[in-house]
């Protein structure tokens, strides 16, 4: 994996514009990973996934993340400040290891889910239904006292023990972070999603720095290539030369 440059990532926003935040998050890594098949980066599991992401965001913008939640009591506004190796954990499986557990009498092989399972529920509206049909994708096989059998109704014990456990496998596909409001003193997590918020930070930097490529093109007559290989100061001198 390697950083973007700024004609990479500009690509790469223009495309996500109109993708799914699955397919975003696929679009970054597989710009930054090109020794990667698109096949390969759609069965990351979902943790490996996003420890990529958050390297990649580190790399872009560097290792503080800034935030902003809302305390569920008083409604406070509440800024975050925290570090990617705060949030940056390690996932025990790789993107292709089956799993087993033994419950009740049940045996069951299953894996973690991946972005292809996750843009197949994508458009679920119903919570519950979604969670069904991802947990489904992801078994491999069902036996009951050595018999197998459809994963259909399973029961409740059973789909708990593999949720644990894939929870186990897999940590950083669920980031909860510890808020305490300040005001109120009230405490609650909230979950952090990567895609989400570095596909944020690229759309904020995205409309900044073509603000920037279209001030100094007016003004100078560069192309957009010649502008954004320019280094940082550079680019800043001959903004404030002309109020850019």
């Amino acid at each position: 994996m390697r950083a973007l440059s700024a004609p990479e990532l500009l690509d790469v926003w223009e495309r996500g514009n109109v993708q799914s935040p699955v397919h975003q998050a696929l679009s970054l890594l597989s710009a930054a990973c090109p020794e990667a098949s698109a096949d390969s980066l759609t069965k990351l599991n979902i943790g490996e996934r996003d420890a990529r992401l958050l390297t990649l965001r580190e790399w872009t913008f560097g290792s503080q993340l800034i935030g902003i939640a809302t305390c569920p009591d008083c409604r406070e506004r509440l800024e975050l400040t925290f570090n990617v190796a705060d949030i940056q954990m390690t996932p025990e499986s790789g993107p292709t290891r089956e799993l087993t557990i033994d419950v009740a009498g049940y045996d069951v092989r299953f894996r973690l889910p991946n972005s292809l399972d996750m843009d197949a529920i994508a458009d679920h509206k119903d919570v519950d239904v979604a969670c069904e049909e991802l947990l489904e994708s992801c078994l491999l096989s069902v036996y009951h006292d050595g018999e197998e059998i459809s994963p259909d109704h399973l029961p409740a014990i059973l789909v708990e023990a593999i949720v644990e456990r894939m929870a186990e496998a897999d940590p950083g596909a669920d980031v909860q972070l510890a808020l305490s409001c300040p005001s109120c003193r009230h405490q609650w997590h909230v979950t952090f999603d990567i895609v989400s918020f570095f596909w944020s930070e690229i759309n904020a930097w995205a409309y900044h720095r073509l603000h920037e490529v279209h001030a100094l093109a007016l003004a100078y007559g560069w192309r957009e290539a010649d502008i954004l290989a320019m280094s940082p100061w550079r680019r800043q001198f001959y903004l404030e030369r002309v109020g850019g």
